[in-house]
């Protein structure tokens, strides 16, 4: 029978001919002898050609009158060109004539439609078993390529899968009224189908998979239609069978009977072979190990549940969309979300999905917390149906656990969730009555709305962000959230009867939503952080701003004089008010004859400046002055007077106040510093957005802090403001001699007045409170970054003059004081905490606040306004405060790098040898290598050689200069055990070596050799543990076969880059220029920089072999001979390991710009020499110990490395000459 057919076995052979047996007559027609269910499929298949002669008569399945060009089923599906609905009429057509070639066709497309090569020919159709043929398909597979037709990218293979799906769809509907009842075509092609579902080669199981997958898709449509047209026929022969025995028609009685028992028939015929796809193919393949079978088959699942309820949507298939939601992989877990969403939208399903629902709702509501952005948007969503369908299935806690996602920076969840909060919280509007005029202002319907979205913004806590709840409304709730004349009745008018008034923390957070709308509405994009680029905006988009910025201003325009009088006192519901003005159409204070509303609203803000010294509302007023100072509009001159007679009272009254101040000197009370202190607020805050040099302020805040630096009793507000203020004042001239149109008085006006400046705040670097001290060195590193030599660029030569260089004494105090003041503990910035020690948010703004000095300073370096050297007191923090500042340091460092390669190695030499000279004044010259202190300054060293990266060529000078640094510094001073010990700083060659895997392999010899000049012959040959890193250290430069798996010290790190470096092979003229130098020439610092022309070693002073070099001697080196002068700034010894808990070992994170990124003369490659793939090299710490910890002295025999050094040397200098 046909069912026999469908068993899914797995294991058992299933041939692929029918069990029908054809014979052809005379005249070529076919003849059955039916097997199973009689001869009924015999009937419906007359006309169809069995196994005859012109099987022979193909080549490889090819049609040779197909009208098809002899082009395979493949080719035409491939090119997709053709309509499907002919490729498939033609098909059948050739099955009429020829079934068995047909199929072999089929067989073949399906087959090619895998990437296979193979071909079924006719002689393994009719002989081989199923097993047989794709264990030969398999054999010809290619192997070389792991892509196949619907992997391939491209455009040719861009619409393969859609045309194949296609294909299979028209071929089933259009096979559905006989062919497919052959018990012939479709037992061949599930039988091939699950076969290749359960082979090993992805390409045949993935290809395999769709293909059943749509072809049940495509029976479940048969057996739908085949439903319907049951149910009609049943109501037709109950409607005949019903009428009076006079008006019955027996004949057609029998006919519809027939008709339904064939209809019956054809689909138990279809349920058998769903039911054989479905237990050969889905239940094995959802489940499969590749993630997008998985995603076909449960996409499918969700079309049939969808398509066919009556038959699959029951738990008996539900259960496997739910067990799948907790697949490993996003996107089919993506695939179980919308499949359920085509379920739940259809209200008229809800019944069949209780249980389901009862049963998987909590895993439906974690995904809305899902790691992948797309399944929590699904997720969200599908809750949103489920919410419409019922309110009972989600608890408050299912709902509150949506509601907070409003909040969240990924805009796609904001917005899902916000559409959940809007159907739940305000779906339930009042019936308006049909006829009633329109209620509008607090008596409006969105009333009680908007109070709803008030208390819901209070209760969530998270009060500083309205602009993103806002946001998250904005698309489903535009309406309601634009209703701003309701907004500004409940905030002016009286409560209504019975009604309670909103509080004052209510009408708080109503205003701030008020304006989060307005700007919204106005601006068109949402908050920062959620924003996904600019996008350009549709020509409605734009109607609709214009629209709405009218609205805003026509309302506000007479709403907001009378909102600021009624909150005149209220700090933070002025400052959020003020903000309108900036969103206004100005030109309809013209058209719509508002002038008089503006009158009021520029008597309002005096009041407001006049009454508070709050600095936020203080901004906000002259934001709001700047924003109607524009001189496009003609209220120009009426703003613009309100604005200088406002600023000319502020500056008399801050004169007056002052000289007054300044002549009671100790006297001053209180109040008349509060009186100074408001006033220069309130001048400051409006110097920061409008340009003052009409009055000279200059002169009066000069005179403020010289007389704070003569008496040392300034209060520190009015130093902290007078600062800012005279900030302010610099920078508005600089930007009207940018311009060029000053005269040259005012360039040595301005010059004077800069240098003056910062030689006070230089002063007050030194002041014993340290905001005064933060406050002045944040000012000093802005000028001195803007009056730097960028400053001329672009055309600005003019400003020459004005160029400032810091002198030696200002750079080593900015230096001072960010060691004094930055890299501290957390615990001991009491200044700033107030206290609060176990307030995490004060720390983390402190935290906030050291992380801008640094930054500050750190542009300094960069844009060489202070020597580079300087950094090198920053770089050897890297470890140690690598949680709270390491992404600033990197990023330091590899600027550094672009700017000049060999300084920034001298730097980071310069700053290893500081925290040895460190270690040992605090250990003493007999430390143990194993101790933390030294093993930090190793582990360092080596972070600073991952930082190079792998190109060997660009860091080859930077690199070698490095090793002439370390050693010289290493033999710098002499033993102080007397002749015959090892040098004082002998053991920083163990911290060296960690750059040994960074040279190149003649570069290795050449140091090599420069190092044996610093060296006797009696230290080549001593043995013990304390000349154990010089003799690690030549080890690890010696350049043999494998150079660098010898480098002892460095672990896997070097052997990472020994595979570049023997890539790399530069022309050996330059090894042996090294090698001649070394040996040859005389030492000179000219000489070596000469050398470093082509990257080799310097000649250091001669040494001979049998006597040690004269500590005394000095060498011509101007970079160590000045850091020697230099005062360096001792701390107490460095424990590495403390701060190291969330240290990871690979340096790779991404560098965060913070703060650190100026807006002009930015670097091109930021990443350059930074951002390699360190993974590889990178050998964690504890294995590195492990490892050196192993080493035995005795391992080392000095005679042996000797004499191999010389060996190679010889061999280096031979093959040089070849």
């Amino acid at each position: 029978s046909f069912h026999c057919l469908y068993v899914p076995t797995r294991d058992t052979d299933t041939r692929f001919s029918s069990d029908t047996d054809f014979s052809e007559d005379f005249d070529g027609r076919s003849t059955t002898s039916a097997k199973g269910k009689g001869g009924k499929k015999g009937k419906k298949a007359i006309g169809d050609k069995g196994k005859g002669g012109k099987a022979a008569g193909r080549i490889n399945g090819h049609h040779q009158e197909n009208g098809m060009e002899n082009m395979m089923l493949f080719e035409v599906v491939k090119l997709g060109r053709s309509a499907m609905q002919s490729v498939v009429d033609d098909w059948i057509e050739s099955y009429k004539h020829d079934r068995d070639a047909a199929l072999l066709d089929l067989i073949n497309f399906f087959i090619q439609c895998s990437g296979c090569k193979g071909v079924v020919s006719a002689e393994m159709f009719r002989n081989m078993q199923n097993s047989e043929i794709i264990r030969r398909m398999t054999e010809e597979f290619d192997e070389d390529s792991g892509d196949y037709p619907l992997t391939i990218a491209g455009p040719q293979w861009k619409k393969f899968k859609s045309s194949f799906c296609e294909f299979i769809s028209v071929l089933v509907r259009q096979c559905q009224y006989s062919i497919i009842y052959d018990e012939y075509m479709m037992d061949t092609v599930i039988s091939l189908l699950t076969g290749l579902s359960d082979s090993q080669v992805r390409a045949f199981r993935h290809t395999s998979t769709l293909a059943a997958m749509k072809l049940m898709t495509a029976l479940v449509n048969v057996a739908l239609n085949l439903s319907i047209n049951m149910d009609n026929t049943q109501r037709q022969y109950e409607a005949e069978r019903n009428k009076i025995v006079a008006k019955r028609a027996n004949d057609r009685l029998e006919l519809l009977l027939q008709k339904r028992k064939e209809l019956q028939e054809n689909q138990d015929e279809i349920e058998n072979m769903m039911n054989a796809i479905f237990k050969g193919v889905f239940v094995h393949r959802y489940r499969d190990s590749i993630a997008e079978i998985r995603a076909i088959c449960i996409e499918e699942i969700g079309v049939w549940m969808k398509l066919y309820s009556d038959a699959f949507l029951n738990d008996s298939y539900l259960k496997y969309v739910g067990w799948t939601m907790h697949d490993k992989q996003g996107e089919v877990r993506l695939k179980c979300l919308t499949a359920l969403q085509g379920l739940y939208y259809n209200r008229e399903l809800n019944a069949r999905l209780e249980l389901f629902t009862s049963r998987f709702k909590d895993r439906i509501v974690s995904m809305t917390l899902d790691k992948e952005y797309d399944v929590a948007v699904q997720a969200i969503k599908l809750l949103t149906l489920v919410l419409n369908s019922t309110d009972e299935v989600l608890t408050p806690e299912d709902c509150e656990s949506v509601y907070h996602l409003v909040y969240s920076a990924h805009r796609p969840v904001a917005v899902a969730a916000g559409e959940f909060l809007y159907k739940k919280l305000f779906s339930q509007r009042e019936p308006e009555e049909e006829g009633a005029p329109k209620r509008r202002g607090r008596q409006s319907p969105n009333a009680n709305l908007i109070k709803t979205t008030v208390f819901f913004f209070l209760e969530s806590e998270l009060h500083e962000h309205a602009a993103y709840l806002v946001d998250s409304l904005w698309e489903c709730g535009a309406e309601l959230l634009k209703d701003w004349e309701c907004m500004i009745s409940l905030l002016l008018d009286d409560p209504l009867p019975g009604e309670e008034a909103l509080t004052d923390r209510q009408e708080t957070a109503l205003i701030e939503i008020m304006l989060c709308t307005v700007r919204q509405a106005a601006e068109c994009h949402p908050p920062v952080g959620r924003g996904t680029g600019k996008r350009v905006m549709t020509a409605k988009e734009k109607k609709t701003q214009l629209d709405d910025r009218t609205k805003i201003t026509e309302l506000f325009a007479v709403a907001l004089p009378p909102l600021l009088a009624k909150y005149a006192v209220d700090a933070e519901k002025v400052t959020n008010l003020l903000l309108l003005p900036q969103f206004f159409d100005l030109e309809i204070y013209t058209t719509g004859r508002l002038e008089k509303h503006l009158e009021a609203l520029l008597r309002q803000i005096k009041e407001i400046v006049e009454k508070h010294t709050d600095t936020e509302v203080l901004e906000a007023c002259s934001k709001t002055y700047h924003s109607l100072c524009n001189e496009e509009f003609t209220i120009f001159n009426r703003v613009d007077i309100a604005r200088s007679q406002l600023l000319d009272e502020l500056v008399d009254k801050f004169t007056r106040l002052l000289e007054d101040f300044l002549r009671e000197g100790e006297d001053a009370d209180e109040d008349d510093a509060y009186q100074v202190l408001s006033t220069l607020k309130r001048i400051t805050a409006f110097h920061n957005a409008h340009d003052l040099s009409g009055w000279d302020l200059f002169t009066s805040n000069f005179k403020l802090l010289n007389t704070g630096i003569e008496n040392g009793d300034m209060p520190e507000q009015i130093v902290i403001h007078s600062l800012q203020c005279t900030h302010y004042v610099i920078l508005w001239q600089l930007a009207k001699l940018s311009e060029g149109s000053s005269r040259k008085d005012d360039l040595v006006t301005l010059r004077k007045q800069m240098r003056a400046f910062c030689m006070m705040c230089q002063r007050y670097l030194t002041n014993v409170n340290t905001a005064v001290k933060e406050q002045a060195f944040t000012i000093l590193c802005d000028l001195l970054l803007i009056f730097s030599h960028q400053m001329v660029s672009g055309g600005r030569e003019h400003l020459e003059p004005l160029v400032y260089s810091p002198e030696d004494s200002l750079q080593a105090e900015l230096l001072t004081f960010i060691l004094n003041h930055v890299f501290i503990d957390q615990d001991d910035d009491t200044n700033s905490t107030d206290g609060q020690q176990d307030d995490e948010a004060v720390k983390i703004e402190a935290l906030h606040k050291r992380r801008n000095l640094l930054a500050a300073y750190c542009k300094l370096i960069i844009y060489c306004v202070v020597e580079m050297k300087t950094g090198a007191d920053i770089f050897k923090q890297y470890m140690r405060y690598y949680n709270d500042y390491g992404d600033i340091i990197k990023e330091t460092m590899s600027k550094t790098r672009q700017i000049d390669k060999i300084q920034c190695a001298k730097t980071l030499i310069l700053s290893l040898q500081q925290l040895f000279n460190e270690m040992l004044s605090d250990l003493g010259h007999g430390f143990d290598r194993s101790s933390s202190a030294f093993c930090g300054i190793k582990e360092l060293a080596r972070r600073f050689s991952l930082t190079f990266g792998l190109d060997q060529v660009k860091t080859r000078d930077a690199i070698a200069m490095l090793h002439k640094d370390g050693i010289e510094f290493a033999f710098k001073d002499p033993s102080p055990q007397g002749e015959g010990g090892p040098p004082l700083n002998l053991a920083f060659l163990d911290i060296l070596s960690e750059f040994s895997s960074k040279l190149m392999r003649q570069d290795k010899r050449t140091v090599h050799m420069y190092l044996e000049r610093f060296m006797t012959f009696q230290m080549a040959l001593q043995r013990e543990d304390c000349w154990l890193p010089l003799i690690s250290y030549r080890n690890s430069l010696q350049a043999g076969g494998d150079d660098d798996t010898m480098s002892v010290m460095s672990g896997y790190s070097s052997r990472g880059s020994s595979v570049r470096s023997k890539k790399i092979k530069p022309p050996s003229l330059d090894g042996y220029h090294s090698y001649r130098v070394l040996s040859e020439e005389s030492s000179s610092g000219e000489v070596w920089q000469q050398s470093m022309q082509t990257p080799v070693m310097m000649p250091s002073p001669h040494l001979t072999s049998t006597a040690m070099r004269d500590p005394k001697r000095s060498r011509d080196d101007g970079y160590m001979g000045h850091h020697q002068q230099t005062p360096q700034h001792h701390q107490t010894p460095m424990d590495y390991n403390r701060r190291g808990t969330g240290l990871m070992e690979e340096d790779e994170e991404p560098i965060v710009e913070d703060v650190m990124m100026s807006s002009e003369g930015r670097m091109d490659d930021l990443n350059e020499g930074m951002d390699f793939d360190t993974m590889d090299i990178d050998l964690p710490p504890s294995k590195n110990r492990r490892e050196r910890s192993e080493l035995k002295p005795d391992y080392f025999d000095p005679a042996s490395i000797m004499d191999e050094s010389v060996n190679e040397m010889k061999g280096f200098e031979d093959s040089t000459y070849m």
